[in-house]
């Protein structure tokens, strides 16, 4: 009997355990942009915006970063990214997602944000990484002006790559300002953990 108990705690305790560490994995996904200045390693946040890190993490396995460019680039604001490839052509997209910018999490610098149109619910695969804070992108409230731009990760390691984006020149192609002259490729995205 007692020992039948001992097996049942064992039971139990690695249950919980492997629950537990599920539960933790399931908050704690991190992706490897390996780019053309370095690599930057992302935590998405899927507690807080469960449909906006999914989203980016269904791109991600699917490939489609892989051979795009950050297309914009603006010191001391952010660097956006995920739509274009190296001849600038714009990449064909999954339906757009909830805009989760009401989510508690903040633009600030090194956060992640989905990039949108001025619709607040148009974001599909394209992302920003802010160069400082920029409160004024928040959630301020559910309407048009109000809905801010959704905060889904951060970078957790390669923030001097992002950095180094921010020193190289811009200007106009295609009817896009502040595109880098030089094309600041994602060579692979892939998640790590």
């Amino acid at each position: 009997m007692r020992k039948a108990l001992v097996y049942l705690m064992l039971f139990l305790f690695t249950t919980l355990s492997f629950a537990t560490e599920k539960k933790m994995s399931d908050t704690q996904t991190k992706v490897k942009l390996t780019t053309s200045l370095g690599a930057i390693v992302i935590q998405l946040n899927n507690e807080k915006a469960p449909i906006s890190a999914a989203n980016f993490a269904t791109y991600v396995k699917e490939g489609f970063y892989n051979g795009t460019i950050f297309h914009r680039v603006i010191p001391g604001f952010m660097a956006q990214g995920g739509g274009f490839d190296t001849g600038f052509n714009q990449k064909s997209t999954n339906p757009t997602i909830q805009n989760e910018a009401d989510n508690g999490l903040k633009n600030t610098r090194g956060s992640l944000a989905m990039a949108r149109t001025n619709a607040p619910h148009s974001a599909s695969s394209q992302f920003f990484i802010n160069y400082k804070d920029n409160s004024f992108l928040d959630h301020t409230s559910p309407t048009p002006s109000g809905w801010g731009y959704a905060v889904f990760g951060e970078v957790i390691e390669g923030m001097d790559v992002v950095d180094a984006m921010a020193k190289q020149p811009t200007g106009n192609r295609g009817g896009h300002q502040d595109v880098p002259k030089t094309d600041i490729v994602i060579e692979t995205a892939e998640i790590i953990e």
